[in-house]
């Protein structure tokens, strides 16, 4: 055993030919040193020597140092750094302009680094400690959105990729919304349920605030909202939410959803969205079903045949009823417009007050309560539906000229398309 008056020259000496660490740089080798970590690994990962690390994990902690140090601006701020950095997930620039915001604090951002140094190291001890946690077949599906820019026809669009990942065999299911609503949520989810004939016993999610109404992290209580939990008991499946900030515990999603950006989406382009809808598919069955996963080191199709016969049948049940009215007063092109895209009804209801009612994927019109077109539901943006029977009789009638920013056509071009239909 080493007496007490050679370890403190020997730190001493320490002092003299290397920077001593600060709290934060030594509370990252403990951590590593608790996950596990060698000497040596700690060393080459925090940039330091071998012996230095041997120092402070004798010492338990960080050494006295006897040269005294500067008053720092961020004196006093270590607990709210660590918490912002956390949030943040490491992004010292975004701290940086957090301390500025929330504190006036204003210092560059090699200052933050510096004082957060521990911390991201620590964070980064955590990724790569992770196990890896492994659900048996049926038990677990997870799911979360991604958000990219995609040029669908002559504009670029911020598509919601909606992304589903069985827990056991790795299968993923994909697809496009133009938002992150409630029912953005449930659609992608009945239709990942339909594409696997069955639901797994519970759904990983994230916080979206669309789904979560509150989560209380020390008391580890997840409050979700009455709609989705009714959607949830509909369909049998429990919901869990993953911690904030902590998505490392939903991490299968998470790569699935970098996964299709990268290979799915990235660099190209699509005529419209029923093209880009169809090339998801597409990808699903030939691409991401059919690779080998990096984890499993089997093909997720081959692996599937395990995990189905562990899903929960859906029994025959219709789709989780989603009925959303509106009042829309039809347009001189014979059309009703919905997020975008329009709608025919037949052209004498030119200028009336309509009902437009969405469930179940499809819209209907109604004037009067009684029903007079009905459509399949455009997913997509700035799309056009008519009906043929609508125009009867418009090839007769004297052409209407919309008014000016409707963006609308006339009736004269529906006339032409009629052909004297009538």
């Amino acid at each position: 055993m080493v007496e007490p008056g050679k370890l403190m020259t020997t730190f001493a000496h320490a002092a003299r030919t290397e920077v001593m660490k600060t709290p934060q740089d030594v509370a990252a080798m403990l951590k590593l040193h608790q996950l596990g970590w060698g000497k040596k690994a700690i060393a080459r990962e925090l940039g330091i020597s071998k012996n230095t690390v041997r120092r402070y994990l004798e010492a338990g902690g960080v050494l006295e140092y006897a040269k005294p140090q500067r008053n720092s601006l961020l004196e006093g701020q270590t607990e709210w750094l660590a918490q912002e950095l956390r949030q943040h997930r490491g992004n010292a620039d975004v701290v940086r302009q957090e301390l500025r915001r929330q504190k006036g604090i204003q210092v560059s951002l090699r200052t933050v680094q510096r004082a957060v140094h521990g911390q991201r190291m620590e964070l980064q001890a955590e990724a790569k400690a992770t196990l890896r946690f492994e659900t048996p077949p049926g038990e677990q599906a997870q799911a979360d959105f991604g958000t990219m820019r995609v040029q669908v026809g002559a504009e670029w669009v911020r598509v919601h990729l909606f992304v589903l990942t069985l827990g056991f065999s790795r299968r993923v299911f994909v697809a496009a919304f133009l938002d992150e609503t409630r029912t953005s949520w449930q659609v992608g989810l009945e239709r990942a349920f339909l594409h696997f004939d069955g639901v797994t016993y519970e759904v990983l999610i994230d916080n979206a605030k669309a789904l979560v109404k509150s989560h209380d992290i020390a008391r580890h209580q997840v409050e979700f909202t009455g709609p989705f939990l009714a959607f949830a008991r509909y369909w049998g499946f429990q919901p869990r939410a993953c911690a904030p900030y902590r998505a490392r515990t939903k991490g299968k999603d998470e790569n699935g959803v970098g996964y299709v950006k990268k290979n799915a989406i990235a660099g190209r382009c699509f005529d419209s969205w029923a093209q880009l809808e169809a090339h998801l598919q597409w990808w699903m069955r030939e691409i991401a079903d059919e690779r080998i996963h990096g984890t499993t080191g089997e093909r997720p199709r081959e692996r599937f045949l395990q995990e189905r016969e562990a899903l929960k049948p859906l029994g025959g049940r219709p789709p989780f009823v989603q009925v959303r009215e509106l009042s829309r007063v039809v347009h001189n092109d014979l059309c009703v417009e919905v997020d975008t895209n329009h709608y025919s009804v037949p052209w004498r209801y030119i200028g009336e007050q309509v009902t437009v009612r969405i469930q179940d994927q499809g819209l209907s019109v109604f004037y009067a309560g009684e029903p007079i077109a009905h459509h399949p539901l455009s997913r997509g943006r700035r799309q056009r539906r008519v009906d043929p029977q609508h125009l009867k009789g418009l090839s007769t009638l004297k052409p209407v000229v919309p008014t000016v920013g409707q963006l609308q056509r006339s009736l004269a071009e529906y006339a032409a398309v009629a052909g004297g239909l009538g």
